[in-house]
This record gives C-alpha cells, sequence and structure tokens, in this order.
C-alpha cells in the first residue's frame, strides 16, 4: 500500500479522529517504528509500525466496517466518554463489537438521528465543511415566530460568536398562538446552531429533533434503539457527501424550494 500521512491511518482505522491524531502527533505522543514523527510525516499501513503513548496500535487490513443508525434521546451527550460521568450515547451502544464513533453531534438537549460508525474515512467525508450534507430537523420555538425572524435565520444569521451561518431552507409546520414548528434544513453543523440561531432573533427552543441526514431517515427508530445501516443507505451518504463538496455552495437566502403559496399556513 502507498505511503498515507499518519493522521489519516489513525482516522481510517476508527482510533481517533483526523484532529486528535494531529494533537497526539504534535505532542510527541505518536512513533512510527520506534521513532518520533512530525505531522507532514508518512507511514505504509502494510509495513509500519505505530504507537500511541508507547502503545502498539494494531492496523486492520480490509476491515469490514460497522454503520449504524442511534435515535438519540434527550439528556445524552454526544461523546465517547465524559469526566463527570454524565450519561453518553455509547451507553446505547455498548453491544456493538466496535470502536464507534458518533458521525457529528447532537447536543445533550437535542434527539434524533445521530450516524455512528468505525469507518474514519466515511466519519471525514461526511463531517468535513466541504461535504455538507442536509440534515433535516424538526424545531419547535416560542414564542410565535413572525415572518421576519424565519426569512432572517434563513438568509444567515450572525451568532453570538460573531459568525454568520449559511443560508438554509425553513418551511413552517405548525403556526399558533405562543409557538411555532419549523422544518430547518442545515448544510453546516456549527456547535448548537439552530438554537443559537433561534436566539439571535429571539426564539426559545424547546424542542429539537434532527429527523433525516442527506437520504437517510429516522423513520420509526424508537429512542435509544438503533438499527444497522443498508449498503445502500451508506453508498447513498457516501454520494450525497461527495456531489455536495463538488456543488458550489447555494447563494441567496432559501426559505422553502419554489411553490405557491405563503410561507406561513393560514390560520383558521
Amino acid at each position: 500500500m502507498a505511503e498515507q500521512r499518519i493522521q489519516k491511518v489513525l482516522a481510517d482505522q476508527g482510533i481517533c479522529s483526523r484532529r486528535e491524531a494531529e494533537r497526539l502527533i504534535a505532542a510527541g505522543k505518536v512513533k512510527v517504528n520506534g521513532h518520533p514523527v512530525g505531522l507532514g510525516d508518512k507511514m505504509d499501513p502494510d509495513y509500519d509500525k505505530v504507537s500511541i503513548d508507547g502503545k502498539n496500535v494494531r492496523i486492520v487490513r480490509k476491515r469490514q466496517y460497522t454503520y449504524i443508525m442511534l435515535h438519540k434521546p434527550r439528556g445524552y451527550l454526544t461523546t465517547r466518554s465524559d469526566d463527570r460521568g454524565r450519561k453518553t450515547v455509547m451507553e446505547l451502544v455498548a453491544d456493538v463489537p466496535a470502536m464507534l464513533r458518533p458521525v457529528g453531534r447532537l447536543d445533550k438537549d437535542s434527539e434524533g438521528l445521530l450516524l455512528m460508525s468505525d469507518d474514519g474515512a466515511f466519519i471525514n467525508l461526511l463531517t468535513h465543511p466541504s461535504g455538507g450534507v442536509g440534515k433535516l430537523y424538526r424545531v419547535t420555538v416560542n414564542p410565535r415566530a413572525t415572518e421576519e425572524q424565519i426569512v432572517t435565520m434563513a438568509s444567515g444569521v450572525v451568532l453570538d460568536d460573531g459568525v454568520r451561518t449559511q443560508p438554509c431552507v425553513i418551511h413552517v409546520v405548525t403556526d399558533e398562538p405562543g409557538r411555532t414548528v419549523l422544518e430547518i434544513t442545515l448544510h453546516e453543523g456549527r456547535n448548537r446552531q439552530i438554537r443559537r440561531m433561534c436566539s439571535a432573533v429571539g426564539l426559545q427552543v424547546v424542542r429539537l429533533k434532527r429527523s433525516a441526514e442527506g437520504p437517510v431517515k429516522l423513520g420509526m427508530l424508537q429512542p435509544g434503539e438503533y438499527r444497522e445501516l443498508k449498503k445502500s443507505e451508506v453508498n447513498a451518504l457516501r454520494n450525497a457527501a461527495l456531489k455536495s463538496s463538488r456543488t458550489p455552495a447555494a447563494e441567496g437566502p432559501q426559505t422553502a424550494p419554489r411553490r405557491p403559496g405563503p410561507l406561513r399556513p393560514r390560520r383558521k
């Protein structure tokens, strides 16, 4: 096999993320064939031996990867471990015989579809900024959202750290006094992005659920349950990420696909 950057090998093996591998290398904790390595160094996975903190890392060739979808309940952290002893999504997949990592994240108070895998290349493809696979969320906010607030979020809003979000697609599902239910499709994944978008326009999120990622839908999977992805679903996700990385970002706001009628449902 041709030589590859060491951080890529570690990520592809599902040992850690590429960013974490780079941190370990920079800290001098990674060695190849007994010698410390730098960030630009490469290795041949077929012949070279790698260790982290003095412990040898087993390189598996032609391995069978695991891909699952989990219905993450509220109250669970999307992380491998937590030093404060809080519940994590790993507890829900403890019986899976693979070193799974979350593909992206859902915050503690959110629920819904969370992909997990031990395929580092797959994880990197779906989480890389250029591979913005659309994620569909059902969001309940209060008080009732105004037309102006919805259009502002759809056009791109400045968050509390000064970063402006990309335009997104927003549909109004339910509109009634005191609350509005929205469907929001994002192609980026900033930390707690939807909650921060809503806060920026004066809305509070009372419930947030991810119902789809690209072509994969949560369906009837119950909170806390998981299932393996079909091969066709894995391929569809890969294709969607690759297509997205080759497509220039859309310009201008998108409040909904072209269709007749107002953005807000009519009151009876």
